[in-house]
């Protein structure tokens, strides 16, 4: 019976690519972001923002004191409303002004 050869150390992964930003500009690179369903968001603390994309339409929403950290969608499917997870517990969109 032969020897097993040792294997070959494995090679540095690449870092995945980001992709282009959907939100805009000026608000930078969020603290936090994900999708479900057809739906992206991405919070920005420094300038008390959430956007959300759904439909290629990008929508943003003063946070006020709210850190966002996660998202859920209440009722499941591919509609409204959705939820969002925060140091004061949960908020939806329509307990946040829509500025954009």
């Amino acid at each position: 019976m032969k020897r097993m050869k040792p294997m070959r150390p494995m090679e540095p992964m690449e870092p995945m690519e980001a992709g282009a930003a959907w939100w805009p500009e000026e608000l930078g690179q969020p603290a936090s972001s994900g999708a479900q369903n057809e739906t992206r968001y991405a919070f920005f603390p420094d300038h008390r923002r959430l956007a959300i994309q759904r439909g290629g339409e990008v929508s943003l929403y003063d946070t006020g004191e709210h850190r966002i950290g996660g998202v859920s969608q209440e009722g499941g499917g591919g509609g409204w409303p959705l939820a969002f997870s925060s140091q004061a517990g949960e908020v939806t969109l329509d307990q946040m002004e829509r500025v954009g």
